[in-house]
């Protein structure tokens, strides 16, 4: 499929930011994803925070693998650097890019089939290694470019829209998250706005690893009986779908609810997720308190939203690794290659 530029229409009395930009500089190309996506809800949030932090766009690099998820870095940010790299291997070129300049702003863009089946590993490894970016994790529970397998999120019992159970448990990214160390950890729905953006711009503004695990319904193929969209979470009842090659348009799915209340929420095919916001007086900085909240809300059936987890005392990788400040760009060939006699010096120290 091929991207359009969006129009740009500035009108008058537009509210501005710092920068004295709008909104619609935050922008990119048009989507060519299914009507209804929840990503290109995931999408509009990212720009929306980008927009009311101030971040100059040409200062941000996009980061993104494989799939539905990562072509949405296309939709944002159109001044912004971007590089969409190989399936499952954004978290490396990612690390590479922060190693070489660190002042800019990073954010990565995946799904649950690009980082929890070929790049879990690298996904895994950029946690420990607290690089300073945000990861948006755009979670629908299939692999919706190539016609809806399961993806490691799947649940348990699950079907495949042809009918095929999941024989497999799923891996949740939070979990993950969680004990392998990671210092930011958070979960969203892409239908609720108003919890994502500040989820976002506090991942951005972070120091280290941030991570977003974002509900973000398929309305493609996880729109029929017996399917699930991703893990801690079954459908409660179901209403007979047609299936067809064409995709209907239909409406985002948005929802409102307050700290500590249970959101019951109709998929688009009738099937329904339950939300739970963090209760007020929960304090993410408790690694263990964040587990078991999340283990209780898996048992009740429900999906756990909002700040699970944040680290501040831990160094990123560039604080850990006594890395160079300057981009890598700026630095003088002199020092960038100091001779010989230097070379030798250095080498004695590890005789």
């Amino acid at each position: 499929m091929t991207s359009f530029v969006k129009p740009h229409i500035r009108r008058k009395n537009e509210p501005v930011n710092e920068l004295g930009l709008v909104r619609a500089d935050y922008d990119g190309a048009m989507s060519t994803l299914c009507a209804g996506c929840g990503h290109d809800s995931v999408t509009a949030s990212m720009a929306r925070a980008f927009f009311e932090l101030s971040i100059k766009p040409h200062r941000a690099v996009k980061v993104s693998g494989i799939g539905c998820s990562s072509k949405t870095t296309a939709y944002f940010l159109r001044e912004a650097h971007g590089n969409n790299t190989v399936h499952g291997r954004m978290p490396s070129v990612a690390t590479g890019a922060v190693a070489a300049n660190s002042a800019l702003t990073y954010i990565g863009v995946s799904g649950d089939g690009d980082s929890l089946s070929i790049g879990l590993g690298q996904f895994v490894h950029a946690m420990r290694r607290n690089v300073n970016m945000l990861y948006v994790l755009e979670n629908n529970g299939v692999y919706g470019l190539t016609k809806g397998q399961f993806s490691a999120s799947a649940d348990l019992g699950s079907l495949a829209k042809r009918g095929a159970p999941n024989e497999m448990p799923p891996i949740d990214p939070v979990s993950l998250a969680l004990s392998v160390g990671a210092t930011f950890v958070a979960r969203g729905f892409s239908g609720d706005r108003e919890q994502l953006v500040p989820l976002i711009k506090a991942g951005l503004k972070h120091k280290g690893f941030g991570l977003i695990d974002v509900i973000s319904p398929c309305v493609s193929f996880n729109d029929h009986k017996g399917s699930t969209k991703s893990y801690a979470h079954t459908y409660k009842y179901y209403h007979k779908a047609v299936h067809a090659d064409y995709v209907a348009p239909s409406k985002d799915i948005k929802v409102c609810y307050d700290e500590g209340e249970i959101m019951p929420v109709e998929m688009h095919d009738g099937g329904v997720i339950r939300l739970r916001k963090l209760e007020k007086g929960f304090d993410p900085r408790d690694r263990a308190a964040a587990m078991s909240a999340l283990a209780n809300a898996q048992k009740e059936d429900e999906i756990l939203t909002g700040l699970l987890h944040i680290d501040e005392t831990h160094p990123d990788m560039h604080a850990l690794n006594k890395m160079e400040d300057r981009p890598l760009n700026e630095i003088p060939y002199a020092e960038l290659n100091p001779g010989g006699a230097k070379l030798h010096e250095l080498q004695k120290g590890f005789r």
